[in-house]
């Protein structure tokens, strides 16, 4: 670790713990920024920090402007928690004096902004660019509606604290002022086939011209009656666990009771549930966990919740590698096959295999499975019982896929599905075919789904090898929360498929345990947690003093 350059003010040793101490406590729960949430009252102290007394623009005589050389090298003037830190130096590089003012007021837990976070975020673009898609999105969604003001192919927009004089990108600045929280942001957008961001860099407040000091001025005023609400010594949870679900999904992984049941056992376990959408992707990094409750995909909003929890530190379940890996069927039949799993036999097929699949029916009878990759809930799965029907369905689902997965297929009256979670079976249900079907789900031609009987089943009277096979399986992909759909045939069990994202229903998977089973997974959420926060805080080195 390097030591602080001699221009740097503070003279007295830091302690690297100390410094870094704000994130660690985000990874235990005991302290949560939270910038979306604003209040008219004014509950806390403000600080501003300017790099040169020149720099700020008077205004009015309560606010408290300091340097950043008294700030750095003051150990109780300045150290006051929950106070607002507005940081306003001239550069935030790494180990500036910028930097480290920010760096410091979070030390001292303080609301500064901008944070660490967002200034090392907003140095490197391959970081701030994976927040950049949905907006890009929305970005073209108000120039079709704005079609009417001609704009360049590229121009920039300032943006001061979440605000902007461009009245078409109001909201748009809000947004990126969530994700980004400066004083002084600049955007960039190009046109090229459609409206991207460019890039988003912070702005130094020297640099303003007098049209916009005046803009920033405004600015201030308007943030500065808006007081964070934050509370440091009060908390009354001690993590705070956000459960990714969309109301408007057909069929949810949980269903709406057995969301209430893990927010009451939350509350109950002393610990801070909150029911979070899509919309939520910025504050993701508020929270402690991320527990996705949607149905998973890789090109899809669920992997990059996941993705961007993990970038933050949150304990994911389901993380990002059990995603890609459950999610696809050729990856899990490799994997299985090459380990000595149990699975139906299989056969990869690609477009050129179909004018001659007679040793594939030689190796397997028909009736055959086809199946999708990616397929989810019996979506891109399909029955086929002759030439024809293979080569014309082969056909069909080659279209959505270069790869499909031929298996033979085998009648069993239900399914097991084995719940995994820390390499440890936590309950088991059967899922039944639905009437005059071979799936446990019917779907008709508008997509809905008719589903059979399901219900939980005590473990003592599952049996043993089935669930030390389902072990096995769920244990190569990791020690998530996971599903393992398996069959118990004449030769013993065998393993379907895990899933990443295994059905937490009320009414189904609780039967036998009921609230426990809620409590179980919390509870290795908080495991999960404690683990993380002891690694961070045993990792800690000391800094020496600065020159």
């Amino acid at each position: 670790m390097p030591k602080a350059k001699a221009t740097t003010p503070p003279t007295r040793s830091f302690n690297l713990q100390q410094l870094l101490a704000s994130d660690a406590e985000l990874s235990s729960g005991s302290t949560m920024l939270n910038l979306a949430r604003f209040s008219r009252k004014r509950t806390a102290d403000f600080l501003i920090i300017v790099e040169n007394n020149k720099d700020w623009i008077p205004r009015s005589d309560y606010e408290q402007v300091v340097s950043a050389s008294d700030y750095l090298g003051s150990d109780a003037a300045y150290a006051k928690p929950g106070t607002i830190v507005i940081n306003l130096c001239r550069s935030y590089k790494y180990l500036s004096i910028g930097y480290y003012c920010s760096l410091l007021a979070e030390a001292r837990s303080q609301q500064v902004i901008p944070s660490v976070k967002t200034v090392n975020d907003l140095s490197h673009k391959a970081i701030y660019s994976l927040d950049m898609s949905d907006l890009d999105y929305a970005l073209n969604g108000i120039f079709s509606k704005n079609a009417n003001q001609p704009l360049p192919v590229e121009f920039a927009m300032d943006i001061f604290f979440g605000m902007t004089d461009y009245t078409p990108l109001a909201q748009l600045a809000q947004q990126l002022f969530d994700i980004f929280p400066a004083p002084l942001i600049r955007v960039e957008f190009e046109h090229r086939s459609d409206w991207k961001i460019r890039s988003v860099k912070v702005q130094n407040i020297s640099s303003l011209c007098a049209y916009q000091k005046e803009i920033f001025i405004q600015a201030f005023d308007t943030f500065h009656g808006k007081a964070w609400l934050q509370n440091y010594a009060g908390k009354k949870h001690r993590y705070n666990i956000a459960i990714l679900h969309n109301p408007e999904e057909l069929l949810p992984p949980s269903n709406n009771a057995a969301l209430a049941k893990f927010v009451q056992v939350g509350r109950e376990l002393g610990i801070d549930v909150t029911l979070v959408e899509k919309k939520h992707y910025s504050h993701i990094a508020e929270y402690d966990a991320l527990f996705i409750r949607e149905t998973t995909a890789i090109n899809h909003h669920t992997y990059r919740f996941a993705k961007k929890a993990e970038s933050e530190g949150l304990v994911v379940i389901d993380d990002p590698v059990s995603i890609l890996r459950c999610t696809n069927k050729i990856y899990l039949a490799d994997l299985m096959r090459v380990n000595g799993i149990a699975t139906p036999r299989t056969y990869v097929l690609q477009e050129s295999d179909i004018d001659d699949i007679t040793e594939l029916e030689q190796e397997i009878a028909y009736p055959m499975v086809m199946k999708i990759p990616d397929g989810a809930f019996s979506r891109g799965v399909s029955k086929v019982v002759n030439r024809h029907e293979f080569e014309s369905t082969a056909r069909e689902l080659l279209k959505h896929s270069s790869l499909i997965l031929i298996q033979e297929y085998l009648y069993t009256e239900f399914d097991w599905r084995i719940g995994v979670l820390n390499k440890q079976v936590i309950f088991a249900s059967q899922y039944f075919m639905s009437t005059g079907h071979w799936q446990v789900a019917k779907r008709d031609a508008d997509g809905k789904a008719e589903f059979g009987m399901s219900r939980a089943v005590s473990l003592d009277k599952v049996p043993p090898d089935l669930l030390a096979q389902a072990v096995r399986a769920a244990n190569l992909i990791g020690d998530s929360l996971y599903g393992v759909d398996m069959k118990m045939t004449e030769k013993g069990p065998v393993v379907i498929e895990v899933n990443d994202n295994p059905n937490i229903d009320q009414g189904i998977e609780d039967g036998v345990l009921g609230d426990e089973l809620y409590r179980m997974i919390l509870q290795d959420f908080v495991r999960r947690l404690r683990v993380q926060h002891q690694q961070v805080t045993s990792s800690m080195p000391e800094i020496g003093a600065a020159a």
